[in-house]
């Protein structure tokens, strides 16, 4: 049972990468016992170790444009690298996973989710004015512990690995003190993702008050890794002229703005509001650096401004288009597309969604071709782009993940072919797009590690997981409601 109780850092990081912490933060027992160096087959922190693998004669998509796809193709991994991808590979003493009937591909990244709050799903309710997303996170952000957001994303992420996301960016909009940073960056390191952990102000947090820089520098130099398994970022607040209801003036944003570059970190942020992009690129406040997130209600002048800028764009059209089409407009993704704009795609909050990159990929579709009434015009081979490749390069770790090549990370996943949803199969992108279900990915690597196999997680007990994410909701509400 989770605790209303307050973590001090120090103790925090006294305990942080020991078996005390993990159980402390109600992680699995297969962890705890993973973390005191104990358990077969597992590294320190109770992850599956690396080995060496010979995925053999699946329907490989590299996503590499000059490898291409492999009908009956093999991809050779060792310690968390690709060796090689190709027909009739030969890796003496590998482990050799049988991918007849599967798709391999590059895992799904999601550029922008908001996984603290993932165990408020039992209380959001769509758009509502009182119960909807914002409404409701606003309101009892404040009551959420660090123990509360360690479970909000470890639910979050479970649920996006059991789906074949395998790098996620935690856009953290409750960071209300350092120990909930430090408890997030402990989920994602434990459920062992790919990750960016983007600092940002707590819900509610005043307007005329900067974020915590301080802690921000701390984070980065405490927990950014040189390995690339986890990225440093902050997510800033919406500025308004002169501080309008809702919003922080001009004059802090370009404050926070700064000492977030001189930091040298990557920065997003919400693009919701009106005339935001048209504030914003007179203020000179657009650029590589600065991820964008909901591209909707753009003039053509936003649009020059975003591509002259080359700023990147989350979208995240299942939420875009069931909440907030008829308040910002449609995804505006051909005129960026042409632009040269990078484009990544996003779950958004699994509290008012779930964490299924299919059903991402087909609301984009449906999207685009409602809207342009052209079917086809984006095609099924381009979404799983969108999803894996073209999510590496907004993130900016391509060089890492984003396709199966020699010398990247073994990030990947097998998808089975033969369920009875996706049987029998002609077209793989098309059956990704068109039948795919998180039901049907077999196999989940990250970093050279199966985190997934058969369906099932390797390194933690799904239904405790569940369970202490359904008492930690309760929690935050109860303590709401008491005020």
């Amino acid at each position: 049972m989770f605790c209303n109780c307050t973590w001090h850092r120090r103790d925090f990081l006294k305990l942080a990468g020991g078996a005390s912490t993990l159980a402390a933060l109600g992680a699995p027992a297969a962890l705890a016992q993973g973390a005191s160096g104990k358990g077969r087959g597992r590294a320190a922190g109770g992850l599956p170790a690396r080995g060496e693998y010979l995925i053999r004669a699946g329907h490989v998509l590299t996503m590499d444009p000059v490898l291409g796809d492999l009908p009956a193709g093999d991809v050779h991994v060792r310690n968390g690298t690709i060796v090689a991808v190709g027909p009739r590979l030969a890796a003496p003493g590998a482990r050799v996973v049988d991918a007849r009937d599967r798709i391999v591909m590059p895992g799904f990244i999601d550029t922008h989710w908001h996984l603290w709050c993932t165990a408020l799903r039992l209380a959001i309710r769509a758009d509502d004015p009182q119960e909807g997303y914002f409404p409701t996170t606003i309101r009892v952000g404040r009551h959420c512990t660090p123990q509360d957001a360690y479970a909000g994303v470890r639910l979050g992420v479970v649920e996006g690995l059991l789906s074949g996301i395998t790098t996620v960016h935690d856009w953290s909009h409750n960071t209300v003190t350092p120990e909930h940073a430090d408890a997030e960056i402990q989920a994602l390191k434990d459920m062992g993702v790919r990750a960016r952990f983007s600092y940002g102000a707590g819900q509610g947090h005043a307007a005329d008050r900067p974020m915590n820089f301080a802690d921000l520098a701390r984070v980065k130099q405490q927990w950014m890794s040189s390995d690339g398994m986890l990225g440093i970022g902050a997510c800033l607040r919406t500025p308004g002229p002169g501080g309008t209801r809702g919003a922080i003036s001009v004059e802090l944003f370009r404050s926070e703005f700064e000492g977030i570059r001189k930091l040298g970190l990557p920065m997003t942020i919400h693009c919701g509001p009106k005339n935001l992009i048209d504030l914003m690129g007179r203020n000179e406040l657009l650029g590589p650096d600065m991820l964008l997130v909901h591209p909707q209600g753009m003039t053509p002048g936003e649009l020059k401004m975003v591509g002259d800028t080359k700023s990147p764009y989350s979208i995240a059209p299942v939420i875009e288009m069931s909440y907030s089409a008829v308040r910002n407009g449609t995804i505006q993704y051909s005129e960026l597309n042409a632009l040269g704009v990078p484009l990544g795609l996003s779950v958004d909050a699994s509290a008012a969604t779930n964490a299924d990159f299919f059903n991402v990929m087909r609301a984009r579709m449906w999207s685009e071709w409602q809207r342009t009434g052209a079917p086809l015009r984006l095609k099924p081979r381009r979404l799983v782009e969108l999803a894996t490749l073209e999510g590496a390069r907004l993130l900016g770790i391509a060089d890492k993940v984003g396709s199966l090549s020699a010398g990247k990370r073994a990030d990947l996943i097998l998808v089975r072919t033969a369920d009875i949803n996706m049987a029998p199969m002609g077209d793989p992108y098309y059956a990704l797009a068109f039948q795919g279900q998180p039901a049907n990915v077999d196999t989940v690597m990250v970093d050279g590690r199966v985190l997934v196999r058969g369906g099932r997680l390797a390194h933690a007990d799904v239904a405790r997981v569940v369970k202490e994410a359904g008492e930690s909701a309760r929690g935050i509400l109860a303590r709401a409601a008491r005020g």
